[in-house]
């Protein structure tokens, strides 16, 4: 693939990979509204999250072996061209039930948009580990900046018209993202012969070092998942922001996952998987020190230094990942989305927990002691089964 192309390629998937996320997020500043159109409390109304993150969770593990089977780009555009139909026709809810299922739908075919995509580029980039990594963290960057950046259109869309624009708008947008990635990717056959969820699952858990290398993602998942689900809250509590600024210092998170992205190849080609121990260091600081700010400047440095931590950690992960099982990086990624996914649930439900009884300063600890924990693991399996990327010197 020449320069030219794999850049647009890269521009159109984090367009979408962006614009897909935030459809992850932005449903929450919506919740209140829904509730009032709809004559309900805020807890019934929250079913239209849950309704799209369940099955988002579960097909995850899907899309990944279809991918492998029938080509990244076929499945990405179907992913896609169904989510964004699907969002759309949030806006004809008649009730909370029609609303729900259709949401339900709208996760089942978004499930599949970020990790094919990230698969894709293991596809187009494998044979260069440096750009790879630092393509995986660019798409990473631009997942976790839509994500935030979704509260802040979602709460601007909704204070303009109503939640119904919301949808509208989302709907319309990964329409036509949706429709110029058809136009732009090129599509290429599957790398396996048959499609079996089964094959491609034994497959994947006879790879002990792929197994504990998910385990990691796992424990990444509830440190940063698990914490910045809290972040928000956080933000409104300590600096007495609206909900548009708490947004927009969030995207802090996100802007520096982007700019350590594109650069993780790099550093770790000069420091080896130390990159790894230093990512754990600067975000396990960083988040420690999160609960004794007030200001909105030292809550968006923590913020930027904790996304920073993370995507060093975790584009090496998932390199290595993809590096063990190249027939199948639909696969290993949809495992890696899943654990990550997982991860980020049960760490949510256990910091909830954590926030009632001892507030939000022991949340923030308890996950920076997780991502020191996992970037420390990380580091010493990376030693064994992923040395460091070579230099093209060497």
């Amino acid at each position: 693939m020449d320069n030219e192309r794999s850049r647009r390629m890269v521009l159109v998937l984090g367009l979408m990979v962006f614009w897909a996320n935030g459809d992850n997020y932005v449903a929450a500043p919506l919740i209140v509204e829904i509730a009032k159109a709809f004559h309900l409390d805020i807890g019934t109304a929250a079913l239209t999250v849950t309704s799209y993150m369940l099955p988002f969770g579960l097909f995850t593990l899907i899309f990944g072996p279809l991918a492998d089977r029938y080509g990244k780009a076929r499945i990405i555009n179907l992913a896609a061209f169904g989510s964004a139909i699907f969002c759309g026709l949030g806006a004809l809810a008649t009730d909370i039930f029609s609303l729900s299922a259709i949401r339900a739908v709208s996760g089942a075919f978004g499930a599949g948009i970020l990790p094919v995509t990230m698969s894709l580029i293991g596809d187009s980039f494998g044979r260069d580990p440096k750009a790879l990594q630092n393509t995986l963290g660019q798409m990473l960057g631009m997942a976790f900046l839509g994500g935030a950046a979704g509260t802040i259109i979602g709460g601007a869309l909704a204070f303009m018209g109503s939640w119904r624009l919301v949808y509208l708008v989302y709907g319309l947008t990964g329409l036509i993202i949706a429709t110029i990635m058809l136009k732009t990717i090129e599509r290429q056959p599957g790398t396996t012969a048959q499609f079996s969820l089964r094959r491609a699952y034994q497959e994947a858990f006879a790879n002990t070092d792929l197994l504990k290398t998910v385990s990691i993602i796992f424990l990444m998942g509830a440190s940063v998942f698990g914490s910045f689900t809290y972040a928000g809250k956080f933000v409104e509590t300590q600096t007495g922001v609206n909900i548009l600024w708490v947004g927009v210092i969030l995207t802090c998170f996100g802007v520096a996952t982007i700019i350590g992205g594109r650069q993780a190849g790099a550093c770790r080609q000069k420091l080896g998987n130390r990159v790894l121990l230093f990512g754990a260091l600067m975000g396990s600081v960083s988040w420690a020190v999160m609960g004794a700010w007030h200001s909105p400047v030292f809550i968006s440095l923590s913020l930027a230094g904790f996304g920073l931590g993370f995507i060093l950690i975790q584009s090496s992960l998932l390199t290595t990942a993809q590096q063990l099982m190249p027939q199948r990086r639909g696969t290993v990624m949809s495992l890696a989305s899943f654990n990550m996914f997982v991860g980020g649930g049960l760490g949510t439900l256990m910091n909830g927990h954590i926030l009632t009884k001892w507030g939000f300063e022991a949340v923030f600890l308890g996950a920076a002691g997780l991502i020191l924990l996992a970037g420390i693991i990380a580091a010493r399996l990376l030693d064994r089964v992923s040395p460091a990327i070579p230099s093209k010197a060497s």
